[in-house]
This record gives structure tokens, C-alpha cells and sequence, in this order.
């Protein structure tokens, strides 16, 4: 058994926070939840009846009787740069839980007082962690489908979609141009994070569409529909195109040769179902006879997107230990900034580019 991972939280009410904590509690034999920082009182009692972890008022008062081995930053934007730095100043690591900044200007800012302070900071982007998703990068990037010229992504809104993108693609922070258009259409209103619909309710919602064109023959789409991720009535959709195939959701068509079309389908590997006793759990993903996906924490019972949570949290106890970054401050920065750059290119209708930053040039 390796060693275990010690970190705290800060905004640890919070939804995210939250998951975090599960994931800790299913995993015991990786993850150690080193207190939480809750500034009312009262939630934070309630937290530690709910998780039985200890709660701090401020971070001071945390890192005085607790020592993790980095702290998870789980705040809204305008109070994420001041933690980041607070805990850079201290040499503490640091997994921020969202864009850690707002616009481009206080971007720029934070990427240059981060790196003067030589701050080990990830952000847990955890949408390519997310099984499907993960499998679908790791084909894209194999080389089995050739020389990758497209990919469509309908899953995950501005900086997550923007994020996929890029992975897909392997464009880097190349520049880009960026054409986009928003459409207002009726649809009969379902799920959102307060629950299911208690009546059948028409509502209007846009659905942006953005062409990014990176040059070189790399072409990123990204199509949102607002709460389509939660909706009954309307699907995700990922699409990857290269020169020798194309990915489309979970079925892959490739040439084994050019007189030899393979048409294979994804399947998720499922254990506890029907007759097996092996408890509830995902194993991974095939297509063909060949695993693109092993779930990292089976036989943990859990989501997707815990189980991406929980990729990131294993990923950034490795970085801690000296371990490549799986997703920096310049990565996150730059799907920022493509997302912010979508909202404009919406809201003005008027092609925008997205021009080199100076986050471009770190490797960190």
C-alpha cells in the first residue's frame, strides 16, 4: 500500500467539498481528509456531524493543528487567488477546485504572482478524468484514428468543453480563431442541481455554438445547450475525427487497412450486475479486445465524476511527490480564457481570435 494522502479543505460546505469527502471516506486506504475550513460556525457543525472531520474558522487556525500535504481550494472565483497565494507563501500545495481567476486581466495577474512565488498549484479540471471522456483521449491520442483534424464536444459548458477540446485535438495553447452563435429554443424544463420538476413547464434556453479554428487543419466545435448535462430530453454528444477514423459518442470507425472498415463500440465493463457478487462497480471500457480505460479505484462504488474527483485528488498527491502536472495553472488559465473568448464571439456575433499568453510559454 502506498502512502496515504493528507489534505484539507477550504470552503468545505460547498457541493464540490463535499464530493471531495465522499470520495475520501470510500477510499480510506489513499485519502485522509486533514480538517476543512468552514467559516460559519454552524455549518461547520454540522459538517463534522455529517463527515466526522474536524472544521477551522480560518486557515490560520487549520494549518496550527493540521499538516496536509496540500490543501484543496474550493471557493468561488473572486476568493480562490487570495487562498492560492496565501498558501504559495507558505510552500504549501495547492489543488484549486475552479478557474482560479475572473477575467483576463486578473488571469494575467495571478499566473505572474503564482509563478514568482514558485507556487505548486493543479486545478482539478476533472471532465478528461471522466471515464468516457479519458477513453476517448487516450484513442485520440494513440494514433488509431490517424492524424486528429475535429472534434465536436456537446457534454460540458465554456472552460470544461474548451478543456476537452484541446485534449482531443493535442493543440497545446495554440492560437485560434473563434466564430460563435446563439439560438433560443423551447423545451419542456427538466432536472436542475434544486432537484426534479414538480410541473410540466415550458422555458426557452440557448444553445451556443462555437467554431474554433486553430489552423493546421484542427477544428474544435463546442455546442451548449444550458442544463443539457442534467436534461431527460437531451443528449451529450462527443464526436472525434481523424484521417484514418472517427470516434462518435461510444462507437469508433477505423480502417484496418483502406479496403477494411472496423466498426467497434465502447463498452463499459460493469461489475455486480445480474448474477455477479463482486459488488457494484465500473472496471473500465473496451473496444474490441482491447481495454482504453481501467477505473483506478475499483472496487469503489463510484460516479463518474467521482471517480474523475478522486483521479485528481490521486493525481495531485503524485505531483506533490514530484510527479509531472496533469493539469496546471496555465492549462486552466488558457480554457479560461478560450471560454471567456466563446462568450464574446456569442454575445457580440463578431469573430474574435485568441491570441498567445504569457502562461503559454510554462510547462508547469
Amino acid at each position: 500500500m502506498g502512502k496515504i494522502a493528507k489534505f484539507s479543505i477550504i470552503g468545505g460546505g460547498g457541493f464540490r467539498a463535499q464530493s471531495f469527502l465522499k470520495i475520501a471516506q470510500a477510499l480510506p486506504d489513499q485519502f485522509q481528509v486533514s480538517g476543512l475550513v468552514v467559516r460559519n460556525e454552524e455549518l461547520g457543525a454540522a459538517m463534522e456531524r455529517k463527515w466526522n472531520v474536524t472544521t477551522y474558522r480560518t486557515l490560520e487556525d487549520l494549518l496550527a493543528k493540521e499538516q496536509p500535504d496540500f490543501v484543496v481550494v474550493s471557493v468561488s472565483r473572486t476568493a480562490c487567488p487570495d487562498y492560492l497565494l496565501q498558501l504559495a507563501e507558505r510552500g504549501i500545495p495547492a489543488l484549486s477546485e475552479t478557474p482560479p481567476a475572473g477575467d483576463l486581466v486578473s488571469s494575467l495577474t495571478l499566473y505572474e504572482q503564482l509563478t514568482r512565488l514558485k507556487a505548486k498549484v493543479q486545478v482539478a479540471e476533472q471532465y478528461q478524468f471522466q471515464p468516457m471522456h479519458a477513453a476517448r483521449i487516450a484513442i485520440a491520442q494513440s494514433g488509431r484514428l490517424g492524424p486528429i483534424t475535429e472534434a465536436t464536444v456537446s457534454t460540458s459548458h465554456l472552460y470544461h468543453g474548451a478543456s476537452l477540446i484541446r485534449k482531443l485535438l493535442n493543440v497545446g495553447f495554440a492560437e485560434a480563431t473563434i466564430q460563435a452563435k446563439r439560438f433560443m429554443l423551447p423545451l419542456i424544463a427538466g432536472p436542475t442541481r434544486q432537484g426534479i420538476p414538480q410541473k410540466e413547464e415550458t422555458i426557452v434556453v440557448p444553445r451556443e455554438i462555437a467554431w474554433i479554428d486553430f489552423g493546421g487543419e484542427k477544428l474544435g466545435i463546442y455546442d451548449w445547450t444550458k442544463d443539457q448535462h442534467r436534461s431527460w430530453i437531451r443528449s451529450n454528444h462527443v464526436s472525434v475525427r481523424g484521417v484514418r477514423g472517427e470516434l462518435f459518442d461510444a462507437r469508433m470507425n477505423v480502417l484496418a487497412d483502406f479496403q477494411t472498415p472496423l466498426h467497434l463500440e465502447l463498452n463499459r465493463i460493469n461489475r455486480g450486475e445480474e448474477e455477479s457478487m463482486e459488488g457494484y462497480f465500473l472496471q473500465g471500457i473496451i473496444a474490441g479486445d482491447s481495454w482504453v480505460y481501467r477505473n483506478p479505484f475499483a472496487p469503489a462504488s463510484l460516479s463518474d465524476d467521482e471517480i474523475a474527483m478522486g483521479t485528481c485528488l490521486k493525481r495531485m498527491a503524485e505531483y506533490v511527490q514530484g510527479a509531472a502536472p496533469f493539469y496546471s495553472v496555465a492549462e486552466a488559465l488558457q480554457d479560461h480564457y478560450l471560454g471567456m473568448l466563446i462568450e464574446q464571439a456569442v454575445a457580440t456575433g463578431e469573430r474574435v481570435t485568441a491570441v498567445w499568453q504569457p502562461w503559454a510559454e510554462s510547462t508547469e
